[in-house]
């Protein structure tokens, strides 16, 4: 049977046990997708044109000449990849609104970043997160860690996972290969982001968070008019449940009784709110607040003033996650109970290829079913658009951290047409490490996409946190307590993280045998304990060992971000950038 809708034409489809693939095959959705990858492209062009590239400071820093709108609008593209309309959606599907809990912490971290860290990193005159660190405490090894950390994480969580989860996407609607459907995108997004540089980064990104929040309202209107409302959603959502069942425990396939409760029991609960509360902010300051992806955005503001206005902007578009992202996932579980909320490993092996689960395909069954022609097309840009900002952000960052911490030391010397050409390829590289790791995406935290990525960087990112935290707030931090701390963060993480990967994480139908004392701990409280061990250690060895001087500390420090006196760097700059810094002055 067919409708209309102001135009489009709409069938409706089979709600039943088959995906739907090959849809879009009509003009209307051709048609959409060739018109946003030419506005994007052309977006892209203008970017480039009218920025400085020639230098560092205007092909990494945007020229230090952005204001507050498209900084904002590129924060919430950068974080808001296809990873959550895959990985939140299906997490909601599964287990309720709680998954919703990571979104809105972002809310204070925002505030956090644009008050307290962004004004320090600006009084620094730094380009990179490891340069802070270095004019901090001195030293390269502290420098060179957190640069080969933070490329590792962007590898194997940040530009595997959105990979994945784009393909996921484009291999419901067009049945394309996995791999066939990354490369191809990675083709166009690798392009202008090369040649580009960040401001053609950051305009794209503008125009593609509009499009994402256009194209996210329409479906959530769609999925709530096919499901009867929000009480519809409330009631119906407990009842969805997968027609084979097997012998698998009930547990297993009944959606959770607290479902709808965002803070969940701090022991049973699958994400106990005390972990949601604190231990997520202890990874999430690496987040928000240390990320080169992030805090990149904001350097590149013309004066403090922008800075504070761009994250003003991204903490109110955080509180659209739970609408445009987490009910349309359940809806979809209430929609297509069978597949998306299937158990029986040989029924999800024939839905999605995955013998864990199917509730990464939630968001995308829900595209292809019910939107209408042309509008789907739309959808499609939608999520190549959060797919493309979100690796174009990562593969600029993870180009500046190599370039400018770890190239600079093996060429110290090196011009700037060296470095730029050294930053490109090695984007080549990461994309080709990041593709072979895409298996292990697709199985791991029981087939939950956002589980898996959390719980990395609950295994890595503590320590991280703990240091910067105490770099600004505790002037008595020094060298070897930072760097010590970091390594004995990193063994206790990646004990656990080890431990993880060889008994493997395992599902409710077949539990992992991992022992309790080493996986029985929530991800999100050994994050905390993680955090605090790391915190200990830093300032007992810093207490242990000799104090940095005030004058190698003036305005690098909390106390001290105000003082007028010449700071005496440790060491110098390995190479200096010769444009103009930041006007930190709301003019």
């Amino acid at each position: 049977m067919s409708r209309d809708y102001f135009g489009f034409s709409h069938i409706t489809r089979n709600k039943g046990n088959e995906s739907s693939q090959n849809v879009i095959n009509n003009p209307a959705d051709i048609s959409v997708i060739v018109v946003y990858f030419v506005v994007v492209l052309a977006v892209g062009v203008w970017a480039m044109v009218r920025s400085n590239r020639s230098t560092v400071g205007g092909f990494f820093l945007a020229g230090r000449n952005m204001v507050w709108w498209p900084i904002g609008a590129s924060l919430f593209a950068s974080n808001i990849g296809s990873v959550h309309f895959v990985g939140l959606a299906g997490t909601a599907a599964a287990s309720g609104i709680a998954i919703c809990g990571f979104e809105w912490n972002a809310l204070v971290l925002m505030v956090i970043l644009g008050w307290i860290f962004v004004p320090i990193y600006i009084k620094a005159g730094v380009v990179t997160m490891p340069e802070y660190l270095k004019k901090r405490f001195g030293g390269q090894r502290i420098r060179i860690y957190l640069s080969v950390l933070s490329l590792f994480l962007y590898a194997f969580t940040k530009i595997s996972a959105d990979m994945f989860s784009g393909a996921i996407f484009i291999q419901q609607a067009l049945g394309l290969n996995i791999y066939v459907a990354v490369i191809a995108l990675l083709a166009v997004t690798a392009l202008y982001t090369v040649t580009g540089g960040l401001a053609a980064v950051i305009y794209t990104d503008a125009l593609q968070t509009i499009i994402m929040i256009i194209g996210s309202f329409i479906l959530m209107g769609f999925a709530f008019n096919e499901v009867g409302g929000y009480d519809n959603l409330m009631e119906r959502y407990m009842t969805a449940v997968p027609s084979i069942t097997g012998n698998i425990s009930a547990e297993c396939y009944l959606p959770r009784p607290d479902a709808f409760h965002l803070f969940r029991h701090p022991i049973n609960g699958d994400l106990p709110w005390p972990a949601l509360v604190f231990g997520l902010t202890a990874q999430t300051i690496w987040y928000w607040c240390t990320d080169q992806v992030i805090v990149q955005r904001c350097l590149s503001a013309k004066n403090l003033s922008h800075v504070k206005g761009g994250c003003i902007l991204c903490a109110y578009l955080k509180l659209l996650p739970m609408f445009l992202m987490v009910f349309p996932g359940m809806i979809s579980r209430i929609l297509y109970p069978d597949v998306v909320a299937c158990v029986d490993p040989d029924e999800c092996q024939h839905y999605c290829e995955s013998s864990v689960a199917c509730t990464n395909i939630a968001y995308p069954k829900l595209v292809v079913d019910l939107m209408p022609n042309g509008l789907r097309g739309l959808m499609l840009s939608v999520m190549l658009a959060s797919l493309m900002s979100s690796l174009t952000s990562i593969f600029n960052s993870a180009s500046t951290l190599f370039t400018m911490d770890i190239y600079t030391k093996i060429r110290p010397n090196a011009r700037e047409r060296e470095l730029m050409i050294a930053g490109r390829v090695f984007i080549v590289f990461l994309i080709g490490v990041s593709i072979a790791w895409i298996p292990v995406v697709q199985s791991a935290q029981s087939g939950q996409l956002f589980d898996y990525i959390q719980s990395i960087i609950s295994y890595l990112a503590p320590p991280i946190s703990a240091v910067f935290l105490l770099a600004i707030f505790y002037k008595r931090v020094n060298e070897p307590g930072a760097f010590y701390g970091l390594i004995i963060g990193l063994i206790v993480g990646l004990a656990r993280m080890i431990a993880e990967f060889a008994y493997g994480t395992g599902n409710c139908a077949n539990p992992s045998n991992c022992p309790t004392i080493i996986c029985g701990i929530h991800y999100l409280y050994f994050g905390l304990i993680l955090f605090i061990v790391s915190c200990i250690a830093i300032i007992g060895v810093s207490l242990l060992t000799k104090p940095i001087d005030d004058k190698h500390l003036h305005r690098l420090c909390w106390t001290l971000r105000n003082s007028t006196e010449e700071r005496v760097e440790i060491e110098l700059d390995d190479w200096v950038d010769e444009g103009d810094e930041m006007d930190t002055e709301g003019k």
